[in-house]
């Protein structure tokens, strides 16, 4: 079974023990993605954002064996629960509209499924980009130095409104 990850932050440039090959490509499905979550320490980092404008994302072949295990090996690395390890397999039947797109360009990549994290905005308010810089403004030295470093790594690809708004306002041009 060719089972994708399908990725557009940290994954990245930091995968850890993440079950993948290698290589990521840079031709995965076109997802709305933008920096509108308040991580756990502060930082905004990457999420599917309905409001956003989609971006071309990112997707390395996972060496799992199957989609279960895909599943749980995201999860681990993710630091998170089940729940916010999204996946389809192109067989399956959706009305949801992030999956019919992911459903779709799995069909295109002749790949049988795909994860991906799907966290959602912090007490499910989308944050303005007033409120986005206001927040990374706010955060201590330590903490701003890894959200500044998360917000640059994020690859170059991923050229989302509040981005470029983050380069403006403070500087934090992305690096390879």
């Amino acid at each position: 079974m060719k089972i994708s990850c399908i990725g557009w932050g940290s994954l990245i440039w930091k995968p850890g023990k993440l079950n993948i090959e290698n290589k990521w490509f840079e031709d995965g499905p076109l997802l709305p993605i933008e920096f509108t979550r308040q991580s756990d320490n502060g930082r905004m980092t990457l999420i599917i954002d309905n409001a956003a404008k989609p971006v071309r994302t990112l997707w390395a072949l996972m060496t799992s064996e199957n989609i279960h295990d895909a599943i749980k090996s995201l999860k681990e690395r993710e630091g998170t629960s089940t729940a916010n390890i999204h996946n389809i397999l192109k067989t399956d039947s959706t009305e949801d509209s992030i999956k019919l797109i992911v459903k779709n360009w799995l069909v295109t990549k002749d790949l049988d499924g795909a994860v991906w994290t799907g966290l959602s905005y912090r007490n499910g308010v989308r944050p303005s980009i007033e409120q986005v810089i206001n927040q990374l403004l706010s955060l201590n030295h330590a903490i701003g130095q890894e959200a500044e470093e998360y917000i640059r790594k994020a690859p170059k690809q991923i050229d989302t409104e509040y981005r470029r708004s983050i380069e403006k306002e403070l500087g934090w041009t992305a690096i390879e």
